[in-house]
């Protein structure tokens, strides 16, 4: 007995010593460059726990990404940015928004034209009479759109955000929020019929609503993947039939964990794998040409490659590949609608995770060279965002300000900065 107890402490001491060993080693520079190289952790124990993690990854089944495949709207600039360029009163703010962005190297504009700040008061009524004196309410996205042009710069247009005639509930108190699908998605499909054919062969993608499958962006109703279908085909077919060159994009899904959607808001969100599954068996396919989702960091920088589908990190992405080319689309890329990471001050509530100015500016570069080298799927990542027209993010202490490159003054983020010197590097 006292022989077996001997040998156990012995082979006890030598996994000590081994494993003191271990930690030692993975201490040592070219050890901690690897684990940032594979977890995206900058804190050392952290970076541990990423490596336990990585080894939990080969646990389980491989994904089938299809690298090889050939796949459409991928030869394309990967640089994209979000503008709010319908925020801003001036068109000679909108103009300069756009020459920065394009002077930071961005090609693609992702640009919202609401449809409440289109058709505005009634079926078929494009003027907007909310202020002395009346106006077209196209003359502000004229203006947008020849502004991009002049810059060289293309546009990513979405189309959601309906009226309150759209619905019976309208707005206000009791209602069904301002982001709610219509009652009628021929309604959606008309509209869609009215931007496309203004804009012929000068827009060519358009995004067909944003995050459907969470609260507030498909209002308080149950969240519907179907429905959503339903809206997407209409307003699919509605857009073809006015421009056969158009290109589709879906609603960008937000990557989100939950299960089983809440009875209600602001829980009331449905996991985007098993959002998008239910959308093929209702037979999207057809209906959109790009498949798009966000692709936030949040709480590990652009080289974590670690892979589970409860954990939400740069690398969600492969899984939404996965089961796309798993339905027949491995044709098809993703475009990233939203990607950055986010600099919130320590007053402020780290809802997205939290980076310093200087992490944030090297985290986006490297983010994008991660797209170029090792994800052919993707064919353009937007990063969230340029500007917002003012400060009231920020007066209201909310995390959302600090995803900007610019701030309301145009005065450029060091991130802005250094997507410039990394854009214009890319040629030399």
């Amino acid at each position: 007995m006292r022989g077996i107890f001997k040998q156990l402490l012995t082979l006890w001491l030598s996994l000590l010593i081994l494993g003191g060993l271990s930690f030692l080693i993975l201490q040592l520079p070219p050890a901690r460059a690897w684990l940032w190289q594979h977890t995206g952790e900058e804190v050392f124990l952290a970076q541990v726990k990423g490596v336990s993690d990585l080894l939990g990854d080969r646990l389980r089944p491989r994904l089938a990404l299809a690298s090889d495949a050939a796949i459409d709207h991928t030869d394309v600039s990967p640089f994209g940015v979000n503008t709010f360029l319908e925020q801003e009163a001036e068109p000679a703010k909108r103009t300069r928004a756009i020459q920065m962005a394009a002077d930071a190297g961005y090609h693609w504009l992702r640009q919202e034209f609401p449809w409440e700040d289109i058709e505005i008061h009634g079926k078929g009524d494009f003027e907007d009479r909310r202020h002395e004196p009346a106006r077209s309410a196209w003359e502000k996205y004229d203006q947008i759109v020849a502004a991009a042009e002049a810059s060289g710069m293309e546009l990513i247009v979405r189309l959601s955000n309906p009226p309150g005639w759209t619905r019976s509930q309208g707005e206000g108190e009791n209602n069904v929020d301002t982001f709610a699908p219509p009652d009628n998605v021929q309604d959606f499909a008309d509209f869609v019929s009215a931007v496309v054919s203004r804009y012929k062969g000068r827009i060519q993608y358009y995004q067909l609503w944003n995050e459907p499958n969470i609260y507030p962006e498909w209002g308080s109703y149950a969240i519907d993947p179907e429905g959503y279908v339903a809206l997407l085909k209409a307003g699919a077919e509605a857009a073809r039939a006015a421009d056969p060159e158009v290109v589709i994009i879906a609603g960008a899904l937000a990557s989100t964990i939950n299960l089983q959607p809440a009875d209600a808001p602001p829980g009331n969100s449905l996991n985007d794998l098993l959002y998008l599954q239910r959308m093929y068996d209702a037979g999207a396919a057809p209906y959109f040409d790009i498949m798009a989702m966000q692709g936030y960091g949040l709480y590990s920088g652009p080289t974590d490659d670690r892979l589970h589908p409860r954990v939400i990190n740069i690398s969600r992405h492969q899984f939404v590949r996965d089961l796309m080319v798993a339905n027949g689309d491995a044709h098809k890329p993703i475009w990233i609608a939203e990607m950055n990471w986010n600099a919130a001050p320590e007053d402020v509530e780290p809802r997205y995770g939290r980076v310093t100015l200087e992490q944030q500016a090297r985290y986006l570069p490297l983010a994008y060279r991660r797209v170029l080298e090792d994800w052919p799927w993707i064919g353009v990542a937007n990063t969230w965002y340029l500007k917002r027209a003012t400060d009231l993010w920020e007066q209201n202490r909310q995390p959302e300000a600090y995803f900007r490159l610019l701030a309301p003054d145009f005065t450029p983020q060091p991130v802005y900065e250094r997507m410039r010197a990394f854009t214009h590097g890319l040629g030399e």
